[in-house]
């Protein structure tokens, strides 16, 4: 890498992502307490999720204390530096609270309003992932490439389901039409280890309606450095309305079929 800046942002970005996935695999209690409710009573916000923020924002104002904030937890800094950090301190709350391992710390940078770094740490399957624009993706150090291109009713592909019921009845209605069309759909439950495993190779696609920038901000880079394509409704960009990520010969034939099927409205 040549570039200083984004050599220090990655290294920043990297640290505070373990020390928080540390703080939340280690710290996690076993009477695990609700600080509050966001949306519905099913999607809770815990103590630990918010001292996880706390900790990243910290660390990283302290190397940077001039650099703006968007946390999902609350953290709102403009900065000063043309450096915004984009941080889902966990992504994966519900699995979190029952125990599953597939829950993650995401963090991003953009420098000007482009995303230039993003880091994904996945503690419980003991995996980092990570990339630089320009620079391609990695996990645990390994350059990752998303899988060669499979026709769409043999492709796997990944979805999520929001928390209010009567945007899930919707989207759960689009997945059963989707289902005949492809060869399965599998949920996880954390929108940035779902990116991921489309840049590493283990899905042909990911949709989901009602994501934050939170939610895909370095999920998105490493898919696209690892030579997926991503981006929302047909002209679009990815947003709240509908993200999609796929290798290049599936991410069309999906982004269609979505478009016809609804799957960016309640």
């Amino acid at each position: 890498m040549t570039d200083p800046l984004l050599s220090e942002l990655l290294d920043l970005a990297l640290e505070a992502a373990r020390r928080a996935g540390a703080l939340l695999r280690d710290g996690r209690p076993a009477d695990l307490g609700v600080a509050a409710t966001k949306s519905s009573p099913i999607d809770v916000v815990t103590e630990m999720d918010i001292r996880a923020e706390k900790l990243i924002t910290g660390y990283l104002s302290e190397h940077r204390p001039a650099d703006g904030f968007l946390g999902e937890e609350g953290a709102s800094v403009e900065g000063s530096s043309g450096i915004r950090w984009v941080i889902d301190p966990l992504d994966g709350t519900v699995n979190y609270l029952y125990g599953l391992p597939t829950w993650s710390v995401s963090i991003a940078a953009e420098r000007d309003g482009e995303r230039v770094v993003g880091v994904v740490e996945a503690p419980m399957r003991r995996e980092t992932f990570h990339a630089v624009l320009g620079g391609g993706a990695y996990g645990n150090g390994e350059a990752l490439r998303c899988r060669p291109t499979a026709p769409l009713d043999q492709s796997l592909v990944a979805t999520g389901f929001n928390y209010v019921t009567e945007v899930r009845a919707h989207q759960a209605a689009v997945a059963q039409r989707l289902i005949p069309l492809l060869r399965d759909i599998r949920r996880g439950g954390s929108a940035a280890i779902e990116l991921c495993d489309v840049a590493a190779g283990r899905l042909d696609g990911y949709y989901e309606r009602g994501l934050h920038p939170w939610d895909v901000a370095a999920g998105d880079l490493i898919a696209r450095e690892a030579g997926a394509i991503t981006g929302g409704r047909p002209g679009l960009p990815a947003d709240g309305d509908l993200t999609v990520a796929a290798t290049p010969g599936v991410f069309e034939p999906l982004q269609a079929l979505l478009e016809e099927l609804g799957a960016w409205h309640d």
